[in-house]
Protein backbone atom coordinates (compact mmCIF):
# COMPACT_ATOMS: atom_id res chain seq x y z
CA UNK A 1 0.00 0.00 0.00
CA UNK A 2 2.72 2.53 0.47
CA UNK A 3 4.68 1.47 -2.44
CA UNK A 4 0.97 2.20 -4.17
CA UNK A 5 0.80 5.53 -2.69
CA UNK A 6 4.52 6.26 -3.32
CA UNK A 7 4.19 5.98 -6.81
CA UNK A 8 1.01 7.84 -7.53
CA UNK A 9 2.94 10.74 -5.40
CA UNK A 10 5.85 10.95 -7.45
CA UNK A 11 3.63 10.57 -10.77
CA UNK A 12 1.88 13.35 -9.75
CA UNK A 13 4.57 15.83 -8.89
CA UNK A 14 7.00 14.72 -11.68
CA UNK A 15 3.46 15.42 -14.23
CA UNK A 16 3.34 18.94 -12.48
CA UNK A 17 7.28 19.35 -12.16
CA UNK A 18 7.01 19.66 -15.81
CA UNK A 19 4.09 21.61 -16.61
CA UNK A 20 5.95 25.25 -16.35
CA UNK A 21 7.65 26.17 -20.10
CA UNK A 22 11.43 24.73 -19.60
CA UNK A 23 14.13 23.51 -21.52
CA UNK A 24 13.06 19.71 -21.98
CA UNK A 25 9.03 20.48 -23.20
CA UNK A 26 9.70 23.38 -25.07
CA UNK A 27 12.60 21.62 -27.15
CA UNK A 28 10.14 18.53 -27.20
CA UNK A 29 7.60 20.75 -28.54
CA UNK A 30 10.12 22.60 -31.40
CA UNK A 31 11.17 18.61 -32.34
CA UNK A 32 7.38 17.59 -32.42
CA UNK A 33 6.60 21.29 -34.66
CA UNK A 34 9.82 21.06 -36.80
CA UNK A 35 10.31 16.99 -37.55
CA UNK A 36 6.73 15.66 -37.01
CA UNK A 37 4.31 14.42 -34.29
CA UNK A 38 6.18 10.65 -33.84
CA UNK A 39 10.01 12.45 -33.54
CA UNK A 40 8.80 14.39 -30.79
CA UNK A 41 7.15 11.74 -28.79
CA UNK A 42 10.21 9.22 -29.00
CA UNK A 43 12.30 12.49 -27.91
CA UNK A 44 10.14 12.78 -24.95
CA UNK A 45 10.90 9.09 -24.61
CA UNK A 46 14.17 9.52 -24.43
CA UNK A 47 14.27 12.49 -22.02
CA UNK A 48 12.15 10.23 -19.30
CA UNK A 49 14.41 7.57 -19.41
CA UNK A 50 17.00 9.66 -18.31
CA UNK A 51 14.44 10.99 -15.46
CA UNK A 52 13.91 7.52 -14.41
CA UNK A 53 17.72 7.38 -13.62
CA UNK A 54 17.98 10.65 -12.17
CA UNK A 55 15.12 10.15 -9.78
CA UNK A 56 16.62 6.88 -9.30
CA UNK A 57 20.58 8.98 -7.90
CA UNK A 58 17.93 11.25 -6.42
CA UNK A 59 16.19 8.63 -3.86
CA UNK A 60 19.58 7.00 -3.07
CA UNK A 61 21.51 10.49 -2.42
CA UNK A 62 18.66 11.77 -0.41
CA UNK A 63 19.94 11.38 2.81
CA UNK A 64 23.70 11.87 2.06
CA UNK A 65 22.68 15.56 0.37
CA UNK A 66 20.27 16.07 3.49
CA UNK A 67 23.46 15.96 5.93
CA UNK A 68 25.57 17.30 3.56
CA UNK A 69 24.70 20.94 1.95
CA UNK A 70 27.53 21.35 0.54
CA UNK A 71 27.01 18.60 -2.35
CA UNK A 72 23.85 20.70 -3.15
CA UNK A 73 25.90 23.85 -3.45
CA UNK A 74 28.17 21.98 -6.43
CA UNK A 75 24.88 20.91 -8.52
CA UNK A 76 23.75 24.34 -7.85
CA UNK A 77 26.95 25.74 -9.44
CA UNK A 78 27.65 23.03 -11.76
CA UNK A 79 24.01 23.76 -13.00
CA UNK A 80 24.76 27.42 -13.24
CA UNK A 81 28.01 26.95 -15.40
CA UNK A 82 25.66 24.37 -17.94
CA UNK A 83 23.19 27.45 -17.96
CA UNK A 84 25.39 29.96 -18.90
CA UNK A 85 26.60 28.12 -21.84
CA UNK A 86 23.22 26.92 -22.92
CA UNK A 87 22.16 30.63 -23.04
CA UNK A 88 24.59 31.92 -25.22
CA UNK A 89 24.30 28.73 -27.46
CA UNK A 90 20.10 29.19 -28.07
CA UNK A 91 20.95 33.56 -28.51
CA UNK A 92 23.12 32.92 -30.99
CA UNK A 93 20.77 30.35 -33.10
CA UNK A 94 17.96 32.33 -32.48
CA UNK A 95 20.16 35.37 -34.30
CA UNK A 96 21.25 32.85 -37.20
CA UNK A 97 18.56 33.30 -40.04
CA UNK A 98 15.84 30.51 -39.97
CA UNK A 99 15.49 27.74 -42.49
CA UNK A 100 12.29 26.57 -44.07
CA UNK A 101 11.24 23.78 -41.80
CA UNK A 102 10.91 20.36 -43.05
CA UNK A 103 9.69 16.85 -42.16
CA UNK A 104 12.28 14.73 -42.23
CA UNK A 105 12.16 10.83 -42.37
CA UNK A 106 13.82 8.23 -40.44
CA UNK A 107 15.30 10.09 -37.29
CA UNK A 108 14.12 8.95 -34.50
CA UNK A 109 17.42 6.86 -33.55
CA UNK A 110 18.74 11.04 -33.30
CA UNK A 111 15.43 11.74 -31.59
CA UNK A 112 15.69 9.40 -28.26
CA UNK A 113 19.46 10.47 -28.18
CA UNK A 114 18.72 14.20 -28.77
CA UNK A 115 15.77 13.59 -25.73
CA UNK A 116 18.77 11.57 -23.60
CA UNK A 117 21.09 14.87 -24.27
CA UNK A 118 18.33 17.33 -23.25
CA UNK A 119 17.70 15.35 -19.95
CA UNK A 120 21.29 14.65 -19.06
CA UNK A 121 22.42 18.26 -19.13
CA UNK A 122 19.20 19.15 -17.41
CA UNK A 123 20.05 18.31 -13.41
CA UNK A 124 17.27 20.19 -11.76
CA UNK A 125 14.88 16.97 -11.43
CA UNK A 126 17.80 15.64 -9.02
CA UNK A 127 16.94 18.00 -6.45
CA UNK A 128 13.56 18.44 -7.12
CA UNK A 129 13.41 14.40 -6.79
CA UNK A 130 15.36 14.51 -3.55
CA UNK A 131 12.97 16.68 -2.03
CA UNK A 132 9.98 14.36 -3.37
CA UNK A 133 11.70 11.19 -1.68
CA UNK A 134 12.02 13.40 1.54
CA UNK A 135 8.40 14.22 1.98
CA UNK A 136 7.01 11.29 1.82
CA UNK A 137 9.48 9.36 3.77
CA UNK A 138 9.01 11.58 7.33
CA UNK A 139 10.49 9.24 8.87
CA UNK A 140 14.17 9.97 8.61
CA UNK A 141 15.44 6.47 9.49
CA UNK A 142 13.56 4.69 7.40
CA UNK A 143 14.98 3.15 4.22
CA UNK A 144 13.07 2.54 0.75
CA UNK A 145 13.48 -1.22 0.04
CA UNK A 146 14.42 -1.75 -3.73
CA UNK A 147 10.42 -2.26 -5.04
CA UNK A 148 9.78 1.33 -3.44
CA UNK A 149 13.00 2.86 -4.87
CA UNK A 150 12.20 1.39 -8.66
CA UNK A 151 8.30 2.52 -8.02
CA UNK A 152 9.58 5.83 -7.20
CA UNK A 153 11.74 6.15 -10.21
CA UNK A 154 9.13 4.87 -12.44
CA UNK A 155 6.51 6.59 -11.51
CA UNK A 156 9.36 9.56 -12.31
CA UNK A 157 9.41 9.03 -15.67
CA UNK A 158 5.87 7.79 -16.48
CA UNK A 159 4.80 11.52 -14.81
CA UNK A 160 7.44 13.18 -16.74
CA UNK A 161 6.75 11.37 -20.30
CA UNK A 162 2.61 12.10 -19.49
CA UNK A 163 3.31 16.03 -19.09
CA UNK A 164 5.55 15.69 -22.55
CA UNK A 165 2.83 14.15 -24.33
CA UNK A 166 0.03 16.50 -23.10
CA UNK A 167 2.45 19.10 -24.33
CA UNK A 168 3.30 17.77 -27.92
CA UNK A 169 -0.87 17.01 -28.71
CA UNK A 170 -1.74 20.71 -27.08
CA UNK A 171 0.48 22.22 -29.43
CA UNK A 172 -0.07 20.40 -32.44
CA UNK A 173 -3.72 20.82 -31.83
CA UNK A 174 -3.75 24.30 -31.52
CA UNK A 175 -2.15 24.76 -34.58
CA UNK A 176 0.81 27.33 -34.19
CA UNK A 177 2.80 28.34 -37.16
CA UNK A 178 5.71 25.93 -37.20
CA UNK A 179 8.41 28.47 -38.85
CA UNK A 180 7.04 31.12 -36.83
CA UNK A 181 7.63 29.01 -33.47
CA UNK A 182 10.57 27.64 -34.83
CA UNK A 183 11.73 31.24 -35.32
CA UNK A 184 11.16 33.09 -31.56
CA UNK A 185 11.72 29.62 -29.73
CA UNK A 186 15.17 29.83 -29.81
CA UNK A 187 15.32 33.35 -28.19
CA UNK A 188 12.73 32.35 -26.07
CA UNK A 189 15.05 29.40 -24.50
CA UNK A 190 17.96 32.18 -24.15
CA UNK A 191 15.57 34.08 -22.12
CA UNK A 192 14.61 31.33 -20.52
CA UNK A 193 18.22 30.16 -19.43
CA UNK A 194 19.00 34.00 -18.15
CA UNK A 195 16.01 33.80 -15.82
CA UNK A 196 16.83 30.17 -14.63
CA UNK A 197 20.85 31.49 -14.02
CA UNK A 198 19.09 34.49 -12.11
CA UNK A 199 16.79 32.03 -10.12
CA UNK A 200 20.42 29.58 -9.34
CA UNK A 201 22.46 32.60 -8.80
CA UNK A 202 20.42 33.86 -5.82
CA UNK A 203 19.74 30.49 -4.49
CA UNK A 204 23.84 29.95 -4.52
CA UNK A 205 23.97 32.87 -2.84
CA UNK A 206 21.30 32.01 0.33
CA UNK A 207 22.87 28.30 0.44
Amino acid sequence: METTKLFFFTFFAAAAGVIPPGLINMSVVKTSLSEGKRNGLIMAIGASFVVFFQALVAILMSRYISTNPSVRVILLRLGLVILIILSIYFFVKSRLKQKPIQHKKFKSKKSFFKGVGMSIINIFPIPFFVVISTLFNTDAKADYDAWSIFFFSLAAALGTFATLYLYIFSFIRIGIDRRLFAKRSNLFMAILMLILIAVTSIRIYYE
